[in-house]
């Protein structure tokens, strides 16, 4: 690749490090701005003094983006040609093309054949790093100009697609947060059958209105059929159709205590804290210690408590009872029983939960559009360059 490029390189983080960072000045761009095939900028800068100073890790318009260390290996990106200039620091590197188009080949580099090339060039005990001459040493087949092209104009539109049902997306979960949060503060009120107010809402705590549980410590024996069985992944993600399983055997062995079952909550309580999800459909499950289960004991809607879990006031009560030395974080069982809820009569839970549920259907409905296009690029990518 070093044939078709008048740069490969990479920046390093500014003498004083983050203490030199400002809200103002030249763009520095690090690893976490380097999303799969988008340049998402945050408030980070550096003065221009010391932009000059670094002039060799200079990003500018048209410029390739490849994240060469850490997590994040692999991720690529093409600067927008609106890009004015900014700076990288070394765990980024910049491909500069000398008449190439950069989607063509950044679109490359993101397909199943790139990434084959990334990870077999990876360097270190560990495997951790990429270096410039493992990517000057990439061998990769480029069309005529035209050709790059007409396959770069064909990868746009389905980028910008999906951009555009990202951006549905997060103004759907703003104006989902912003209707429970005028819910909570009672700016939103509902009324009964007569049209007459509901009674004040309560704050109880979370042991007294529910029972709660963890699951098996141990790694159980998947099996290719059988029991699902669920962890941390399932419930970030929501990604529950894609399961692992346990025998029936097993499931009974270990679940004699507490079964997941229809209209329970499943919460994270390691790592990602916090995030709940009701479970609407008929099930018999498993799940890892990594999640605690919380059922209802009759006096409250699980599926409106799921809403509420998810909320902020909610959520800092976590936070003060999460164990942050603790790597990866969590929270203990007995803690998120302290944890106190905003409650409303049962009859306001349903009318609530039946207004919240049908707008977080519309957003789940998006967020399946969004998984099609994303499935729709990755056929192309592993179609086009093979």
């Amino acid at each position: 690749m070093a044939q078709v490029t008048s740069k490969i390189g990479s920046g390093k983080t500014p003498k004083g490090g983050e203490d030199v960072y400002t809200l103002e000045g030249i763009p520095f761009i690090r690893s976490q701005n380097v999303i799969n095939d988008c340049l998402v900028m945050d408030s980070t800068h550096i003065p221009q003094e010391v932009h000059k100073n670094m002039n060799g890790s200079k990003v500018l318009p048209h410029d390739i983006l490849l994240n060469i260390t850490g997590g994040s290996i692999g991720r690529s990106c093409v600067v927008p040609k609106d890009f004015i200039e900014g700076n990288v620091n070394q765990h980024v590197s910049i491909i500069r093309l000398n008449q190439d188009n950069p989607k063509f080949l950044q679109s490359i580099l993101s397909s199943w054949r790139g990434q084959k090339l990334i990870f077999q060039s990876m360097t270190g005990s560990g495997r951790e790093g990429l270096n410039f001459e493992s990517i000057k040493s990439f061998k990769i087949y480029f069309p005529l100009i035209e050709e790059q092209n007409k396959v770069a104009s064909f990868l746009q539109r389905i980028d910008e697609r999906i951009s555009t049902q990202n951006k549905i997306i997060e103004n759907q979960e703003s104006l989902m947060r912003g209707l429970i949060q005028q819910i909570v503060t009672r700016t939103i009120k509902f009324k009964d059958k007569k049209g007459n107010d509901y009674p004040d809402w309560e704050e109880k705590k979370l042991s007294e209105i529910a029972k709660y549980y963890d699951g098996t410590h141990q790694t159980p024996k998947y099996v290719e059929k059988g029991v699902p069985f669920y962890s941390v992944e399932h419930v970030t993600a929501n990604q529950f159709s894609k399961t692992k399983f346990i025998s029936p055997e097993v499931f009974e062995k270990e679940n004699e205590r507490v079964k997941l079952e229809k209209e329970d909550i499943l919460m994270t309580r390691i790592g990602s804290i916090g995030v709940a999800k009701f479970i609407d459909w008929d099930v018999s499950a498993s799940f890892y210690v990594s999640l605690a289960l919380i059922k209802s004991n009759g006096c409250f809607n699980s599926q409106f408590l799921s809403f509420m879990i998810n909320h902020q006031d909610f959520q800092k009560e976590l936070w003060k009872r999460t164990i942050h030395v603790a790597f990866p974080q969590k929270i203990n069982l007995g803690e998120i029983g302290e944890c106190i809820i905003k409650l409303p009569s049962l009859s306001e839970q349903n009318k609530i939960a039946n207004f919240l549920s049908s707008l977080d259907e519309k957003l789940e409905n998006e967020k399946q559009v969004l998984e099609q296009y994303q499935q729709q690029k990755k056929h192309l990518l592993q179609n086009l360059f093979i």
